[in-house]
């Protein structure tokens, strides 16, 4: 029974983390930099959907103006900073590290120090029963959730034009050029897809994690994992990164809580010693 509910509980953060880490993934992959500002829009996100709930709204409204909100400061990041250092990796690495410091800071200004809970919709509080033991509802709604998110964005990247031009631009960027993709309009639309889908996970998220200062660095290192342990730009590699991070985190929490992140690293170590590109990562031409 415990072994069950520990399992479900990994696939509940998996798909979390799914959601958390497929536009960072997609965005490393195309823009060739990590997003450090990518925990603070998902923390963002939560405190902007908390805000919405707040007025008594519903929860699903309240879950589509963190996304769009999220977006819109994503959009707005890469117009103005990301690409005015265009071809300047490390200076944009150090600005999106930048903006992260200060939308946590107004968050903390906005919000204050304390952390908040928020209650998952009336539909999916309380618990089912699954073998003899209670587990909430809104964990496997979260984890349904996460697999029709992951169906959506493989129907976008393997069967839409979007997709292919995306695929192209991150396996051959001088062909995907001289194909005439537009790679700036590009670079605007995952980001901004990218960033709302993060706002999203951030609100939908804060039943189970809480809202508290912190919670982007905390889910930064998460995200980060996912996307080194499945592969640089990678959606099947984001999916199975974020359920191995999932299970790893759950188990290395409830066996060896004083190192959960030694049990979590050390098989990120050791898949990059044997894979350096990632599970489903190639080789760029």
């Amino acid at each position: 029974m415990y072994w069950i509910i520990q399992t479900l509980n990994s696939l509940a953060l998996g798909g979390l983390l799914f959601m958390l880490s497929a536009g960072f993934s997609l965005i490393f992959g195309l823009m060739r930099v990590p997003n450090m500002a990518h925990g603070a829009l998902f923390a963002l996100g939560a405190y902007l959907g908390y805000a919405v709930l707040a007025q008594g709204f519903p929860f699903a409204v309240a879950a589509i103006v963190a996304a769009i909100s999220v977006g819109v400061v994503g959009a707005i990041i890469e117009r103005t900073v990301l690409r005015a250092l265009a071809g300047n990796e490390l200076g944009q690495v150090l600005a999106t590290l930048g903006i992260a410091f200060i939308l946590a800071d107004l968050c903390l200004v906005g919000w204050g120090g304390d952390p908040l809970q928020v209650a998952p919709p009336d539909q999916f509080s309380g618990s089912l029963r699954v073998a003899g033991a209670a587990f909430p509802k809104y964990r496997l709604a979260m984890l349904a959730l996460s697999l029709l998110v992951a169906a959506l964005l493989w129907l976008v990247m393997d069967r839409a034009r979007l997709g292919a031009m995306i695929r192209a631009r991150v396996d051959d960027r001088d062909m995907a050029r001289a194909l005439g993709i537009r790679v700036f309009m590009l670079f605007a639309l995952v980001f901004c897809a990218g960033s709302a889908l993060v706002g999203f996970a951030g609100f939908v998220g804060a039943p189970i994690l809480s809202i508290y200062p912190g919670l982007d660095t905390d889910m930064l290192p998460l995200a980060l994992i996912v996307v080194i342990l499945g592969g640089v730009g990678s959606l099947a590699g984001a999916f199975a990164g974020s359920f191995v991070t999932g299970f790893v985190y759950t188990f290395g929490q409830a066996f060896a809580a004083d190192l959960a992140y030694v049990v979590l690293f050390l098989p990120m170590v050791a898949i990059l010693v044997l894979r350096p590109k990632g599970l489903f990562g190639r080789v760029a031409v």
